[in-house]
């Protein structure tokens, strides 16, 4: 009799259990539980022996070298050795490198805590080389209970399985790199980060310890960055770049918004702040400097550069060329804005109903009302109360000269009126 498919264990389950020969003797016990990332991050490629007898060092047997018996003990296939352990693979060891660990669940946004792993046997004696599947992380108290009675009667034990189970598919498990020299063996899946929202990734990265905090956030790409960066407070912000050369920063701080730029390194040392700014390319360098100018309480200090402007004399057609162009977040894009050859403001025309208008129609003759603005020393209270009055969904910033400098969005006043409550 074979033992059956799918049989349920656990990685607490399986430390300490024996490793046994062909003529039942203990050659010795699961220390530990290894995946190698490089190979397959769904199933466990082996595990680490404490030896039996006098010898000391640890031993590594593969999942594919071992059968189970009847009773559940694994035994090592005729043939079969125990070995020295390999330096070829950066492994990922359950117990040391995941159990009471913190972990990303990117399926729920939110970081928790490791109590066991829920893994499963495949394949069936004889009949094809037995395999151990990652099944899910356990993160409630089914999972702690289950651990901190390991060792005592299998009827006490089993009362662990009536505590309300809180777990996370594996599919679902993002592992923090808490060591930048294990970063090849912790980084599995790293790439589901980037399809958060950055929101999501911000309240992730509050929520975890500094070392892991830096350690998560230097492995997202310079675009997911600069949109996470975004959104946290300023004071995480100056913490998270601490650890960056300015090399690093400035590839960051270039995908970001130019005002929320500069908001960013209004904030840092002045030294520290230039030395980014050197490693920045011209055009977007030349920006940020300008916007620095401003007091942050400004208009213009919480204006952003990238918006669209086209001609009063420009058809629709033009309009959807010049969106089609546009390298900003087009995401934040809710108005045209028409300019004269002076760059002074002529006209506002909705994305809407530019989108509902015959390609040939002037742009001119879908403004409705003359257009409601700011200028650059407005204070953070007039910008409010001017979106509050006409329900704007952007506000046009003008200059000394009336000439049209930058833009004000409402997520800007959003957060302006957050940090006045």
């Amino acid at each position: 009799m074979h033992a059956p498919l799918h049989l349920r264990t656990s990685a607490a389950a399986m430390i300490g259990m024996p490793v046994k020969n062909a003529h039942g003797g203990v050659l010795g016990r699961v220390r530990d539980v290894a995946v190698d990332p490089a190979k397959d991050t769904n199933h466990v490629a082996g595990f680490v022996l404490r030896r039996a007898g006098k010898e000391r060092a640890p031993g590594w047997v593969s999942i594919e070298s071992l059968e189970r018996t009847e009773s559940g003990d694994l035994r090592l296939r005729a043939g079969a050795e125990v070995s020295p352990i390999g330096t070829d693979h950066e492994y990922l060891l359950l117990d040391r490198d995941l159990l009471d660990q913190q972990i990303i669940d990117v399926h729920g946004h939110k970081v928790v805590r490791v109590n066991d792993v829920d893994l499963a046997w495949e394949g069936e004696n004889g009949h094809g080389p037995l395999r151990l599947r990652i099944a899910e992380v356990e993160v409630g108290l089914r999972g702690a209970l289950r651990r901190l009675m390991k060792g005592l009667p299998r009827p006490v034990v089993s009362l662990s399985e009536r505590a309300v189970a809180r777990i996370i598919p594996w599919e679902f498990v993002d592992l923090i790199e808490r060591d930048p020299a294990r970063r090849v063996r912790l980084k599995i899946e790293q790439n589901r980060l980037a399809k958060m929202h950055p929101a999501d990734i911000a309240d992730i990265l509050e929520e975890l310890a500094p070392a892991e905090r830096e350690a998560v956030f230097a492995s997202l790409d310079e675009e997911v960055a600069a949109e996470a960066l975004e959104e946290v407070d300023p004071k995480l912000q100056k913490a998270l770049l601490e650890g960056l050369d300015s090399e690093r920063v400035a590839d960051i701080v270039e995908e970001m918004d130019p005002g929320a730029a500069a908001d960013l390194l209004a904030e840092l040392p002045e030294e520290r702040s230039e030395a980014i700014l050197e490693e920045m390319d011209p055009e977007e360098r030349q920006e940020v400097e300008e916007l620095l100018e401003f007091p942050e309480k400004s208009a213009a200090g919480r204006m952003t550069t990238e918006y669209i402007s086209v001609s009063g004399d420009a058809t629709v057609a033009d309009a959807i060329v010049a969106l089609k162009g546009f390298e900003g977040d087009i995401a934040s894009v809710t108005d045209i804005y028409l300019t004269n050859e002076n760059e002074e403001l002529e006209g506002v025309v909705g994305l809407a109903r530019l989108l509902l208008a015959p390609k040939d129609t002037l742009l001119k003759d879908l403004v409705e009302g003359r257009p409601v603005s700011t200028t650059a020393d407005a204070n953070g209270k007039h910008v409010a109360e001017l979106f509050d009055k006409y329900n704007l969904r952007s506000l046009p910033v003008l200059n000394e000269e009336k000439k049209l400098v930058g833009i004000i969005l409402a997520e800007e006043v959003i957060s302006l009126l957050r940090e006045d409550r």
